[in-house]
């Protein structure tokens, strides 16, 4: 019995050391961790169980028949992250460069399928070079059913995918369909196709970088939520993230026990909002002054940076956080900012999680770029996501709300539970000087007329009072008592039953 158990030892030990101490090395000197060394870091402490660890490719085509290795380039399993279950696979580069195969994608199938049934969310670490191109078809195969097993899994569990290294061709399909992309800087990078390819059909000559790199991704194309600077600091702000999640859709996001007295004001919150209207201000501050210890994790913050999302807590509760930035583009609403509020909303949504939104949003983005690209259909993903959310929707004017940009912002038209306004509110159809020109268009040539006109609008409407008057507010609060109030509002909304009539799926504007 002794040898067998021995041999079983050594098997584990030659699987566990991936394709060797010399590919390790040149791991570490591109200055990223191991497959293995990730989940360490991921999961706690002695959690990890793994599940196919001996598993092996059964091709043998171009000599691949005398070349196979334990695990086959993906190290796959479950363990727990503060606790609680999670289900995670990681490519191990080290391994046929982390190229997927029949079973590689077979491991990362059936483990899809477990966290499915078994209600967990699923992580994925991935750093491979595509396709293993000797596979043909089967590989192609294997990634249609990951592809597959990712859309039924959507809105059901948590899905969450790091790039921390090269994410080409199919592979980059996986982690589209999952809820969060995060990437680390200067070693990830993802595209459908890479520098070479584009070279030879477009001309274009770019770097590896410059095509599908953290800076691009989180910056410019909005694929990824955000960017760390290297594997260990990524991999400790995902077990941040998880704290805020529930496990599945069945389950209520979790209510940790907090420090932060519910009842705590914040005076500095009455000047906030400067009295030039035209000033901007950071609307993170009232984001951190209204959550528990001022903890917030921001989503994608490095991209459409006109508005703000992110989930914090609210007296241990986890909430999502939406809210204009009028220090970017006064807090316009264009297609990007829409885009990625529209899908964090839903996202909230999914999974039982109350939306707070802080409205400061002068209106959409006017001009040829924004209607030429589609405003108006990605304007409506916005207004469809918080349309059909049933989750409890809490929202918070703190200056302007004009035009249709006040409707779409959880106004209470589309079901907002409890609206508030701050007194500096201003809801009107467009601001006063504009509204004056056009009402009073006779009075052009007049400036003493239309300053009067202009004043005068601003009296009838630059205020919040109208709206609260025709019931279209809860209530005009004193800034400094925001954070009381939305967790005593959030107390009543508990228990909270909304559903929208049976549909086999709604098709929201793409």
């Amino acid at each position: 019995m002794k040898p067998i158990l021995e041999q079983l030892d050594d098997k584990r030990a030659a699987a566990r050391l991936g394709g060797g101490e010399k590919r390790i090395a040149a791991q570490h000197a591109k200055g990223k961790l191991t497959a293995r060394e990730r989940l360490d870091v991921l999961l706690d402490p002695g959690s990890f169980e793994e599940t196919g660890m001996f598993v092996e490719h059964q091709c043998a085509d171009f000599g691949m028949d005398e070349s196979k290795i334990p695990g086959d380039g993906v190290v796959t399993g479950s363990g727990t992250v503060n606790g609680r279950l999670v289900y995670v696979f990681a490519k191990d580069f080290t391994v046929f460069g982390g190229s997927l195969s029949l079973a590689h994608a077979r491991k990362i199938t059936r483990l899809q399928e477990t966290a499915l049934k078994n209600g967990a969310p699923i992580i994925g670490l991935f750093d491979a070079g595509g396709a293993r191109i000797q596979e043909g078809v089967d590989a192609l195969g294997g990634y249609a059913e990951i592809f597959q097993n990712n859309v039924l899994a959507s809105g059901v569990i948590p899905q969450i995918s790091v790039i921390m290294g090269p994410c080409a061709g199919g592979d980059v399909y996986s982690p589209a369909m999952t809820d969060f992309i995060f990437m680390v800087k200067d070693t990830s990078y993802m595209y459908v196709t890479g520098p070479d390819v584009v070279k030879t059909v477009t001309n274009e000559i770019v770097t590896h970088e410059e095509l599908g790199g953290a800076s691009v991704h989180a910056k410019k194309s909005g694929v990824a939520d955000g960017a760390f600077s290297n594997d260990l600091e990524a991999l400790i702000q995902m077990r941040r993230l998880i704290d805020f999640l529930p496990l599945n859709n069945r389950n209520k996001p979790p209510v940790r026990e907090v420090y932060d007295d519910p009842a705590r004001v914040e005076p500095s919150l009455d000047t906030l909002v400067p009295p030039n209207p035209n000033k901007p201000y950071d609307i993170r501050e009232l984001i951190q002054k209204t959550a528990d210890e001022g903890d917030f994790f921001e989503i994608a913050p490095d991209y459409a940076k006109n508005i703000v999302v992110g989930f914090g807590r609210l007296e241990g509760q986890t909430v999502g956080f939406v809210a204009n930035q009028p220090l970017s583009l006064a807090g316009v609403l264009d297609i990007d900012a829409s885009k990625k509020a529209a899908r964090f909303v839903r996202f909230c949504d999914a999974f039982e999680i109350p939306i707070i939104t802080f409205v400061d949003v002068p209106g959409f983005l006017p001009g040829t770029r924004q209607e030429y690209g589609g405003l108006i259909k990605h304007g409506a993903k916005l207004l469809f996501a918080y349309a059909e959310a049933t989750v409890p929707k809490l929202t918070v004017i703190t200056r302007k709300a004009y035009g249709g940009a006040y409707d779409v912002m959880a106004s209470k038209h589309l079901r907002g539970d409890v609206n508030y306004a701050w007194p500096t509110a201003e809801i009107a159809v467009m601001g006063p000087k504009g509204a004056a020109e056009i009402i009073f268009r006779r009075d052009m040539d007049d400036p003493e007329k239309m300053a009067e006109h202009v004043k005068d609008y601003e009296t009838r409407f630059a205020n919040p009072f109208v709206a609260a008057s025709r019931g279209y507010l809860d209530d005009v609060i004193q800034p400094r008592n925001t954070r009381v109030r939305l967790i005593k509002a959030l107390r009543t909304l508990r228990d909270k039953k909304l559903t929208n009539p049976w549909k086999k799926h709604d098709n929201i504007p793409l």
